[in-house]
This record gives C-alpha cells, structure tokens and sequence, in this order.
C-alpha cells in the first residue's frame, strides 16, 4: 500500500501541532545541553544514553509527523463494495456516500473515516484504521521521551556528582534554574496527559472498541472482548510481528480481516 498524504487545513491544528513540535524541540535541546553532554564530558553517564535519548526522540518526531500527514482511512466518493460483505455497508446520513459499519463522518474534516476512534487536534488529523497504528506510536515514545528526559532532570539535581567545569556566560547556564523548572513543568504536564490518553487507547483496542463508540454506547456487544489481544493489536498494526509495533518507519499492510468482525454497529 502506497503512502497517501493527508493535509488537513485547520488553524487550530496547526496551533496545537506547533505546540508539541515546541515542546519537542525545547527538550531536544536544553535536557542535551544541560544535562546530558556536560555531565558525559565529566565522565558522569555513558555516552550510549545520549544515544537512546536522541534515538527516543526520532522515533517520537517521526511517529507524529506521520500520523499527522497519513491517511487516516478516508473513504471516495464511489467506494468498491465487496459483494459479500454489502450487508455491513450502510449509507451516511451526513455526506449521503455508502460506508462500511464502524466508518464515521468527522464534521472537522468534512468526509467518513473508516474505523475512526477520533479526531484529534494535536496531530491536526482523525485517527482513523490507517493511522492509529501511528497514534499509538506516538503516545509510546513521547510518554517514554518524557520520562527519560525528567529522570535526567531529577537525576541532575540529586544523583549526579556536581559539575566542575560550568561556563557562566553562557545563557542556558546562567538561568538554568528557571529553564529546568520550565522543562519540568511541561514535562509533567505532558506526561500525565499522554498517560491517561496512552491508557484510553490501549484499553480501546483490547476491549475492540473505538472512543466514537465507547462515547454513543450504541452497541453493548462491542464493548465486550471478543477476540484475543494479539488478534486485535496485530489488526491495528497491521501485522503480527510484535517487534514491528514499535517501529514507525514501515508501511503498514492492512491484514484482510472481514467487515463482519465486530461490525454490528
């Protein structure tokens, strides 16, 4: 399956976007000078960690620039109905096109998404069955980069063997303090947020069961597990190979799996 670009022309999203390509950039940059090079240069850490922590941090920036451009599974305008799955197919009330159960219209973007969980502003797009893989990629490793970046912070103040060598004219140094304290903040922030989201998500996809769906309680059946949790995380990464799940680099191949799973919305 080729890669579909997907833009999504919102000024909230944008703003909401550029918000978390700040918050990124501001800890790829202060936690490194502060922190990780001064104390590895004294012989504090190992180098190999400086290497996780830029390693983390790719894998978040490119894990959010893909689930923001990805096609989250929109549907034409003259779908292709299977000839034995018409049953599940039902016809949108909002745009008047023929969709697959489980599909919603999202009033922000303006057309269905298949298998839409929701959409969400911080990556300006729907997290919809062609991205979510992605999604859940990117609550991973920034809860992970997040966490890394403050046990450095706190590990800086109370563990580490104090610095030696400290240039004072330098900005970042003189006004550490205040520029921690802001890194930690934001940090703390973002990762209680990102933990109950990560959490929501998780839960949704053992359970087979989007935020769309938990939200309207239309359905009772499908709230309730029916499959195994490998069987419904490999449907969601597109593939069964558990280390590929952590890895946003790959094209995800869809496993053809039914309509008439879980479809009885």
């Amino acid at each position: 399956m080729g890669l579909r670009i997907h833009f999504v022309v919102d000024p909230h999203g944008w703003c909401c976007m550029g918000l978390i390509v700040f918050v990124w950039l501001y800890n790829i940059v202060i936690i490194p000078k502060i922190v990780l090079f001064p104390h590895y240069e004294e012989g504090h850490i190992p180098g190999i960690l400086i290497i996780i922590f830029y390693g983390i941090a790719i894998f978040c920036l490119v894990a959010l620039v893909r689930a923001s451009i990805t096609d989250p599974g929109r549907l034409p305008e003259n779908p292709k109905i299977p000839h034995g799955e018409r049953e599940f197919w039902e016809l949108c009330n909002k745009c008047n096109l023929m969709r697959p159960k489980r599909s919603h219209h999202c009033s922000r973007c303006g057309h269905c998404v298949r298998r839409m969980d929701h959409h969400c502003p911080w990556i300006n797009n729907c997290v919809g069955e062609d991205n979510h893989w992605l999604f859940l990629q990117l609550c991973f490793y920034t809860e992970l980069l997040t966490s890394y970046a403050l046990m450095f912070s706190f590990c800086h103040y109370y563990y580490f063997l104090p610095l030696k060598k400290r240039n004072l004219d330098l900005f970042v140094v003189r006004h550490e303090l205040a520029i921690m304290r802001l890194a930690a903040f934001m940090g703390i922030t973002m990762l209680v947020g990102i933990t109950g989201l990560f959490y929501t998500q998780l839960i949704g996809i053992i359970t087979d069961t989007t935020s769309i769906e938990k939200m309207s309680n239309c359905c009772d059946e499908i709230s309730r597990p029916r499959k195994p949790w490998q069987q419904t995380f490999s449907e969601v990464f597109g593939t069964r190979w558990k280390i590929l799940w952590f890895i946003p680099f790959r094209q995800r191949q869809p496993l053809r799996v039914p309509y008439h799973f879980a479809n009885h919305v």
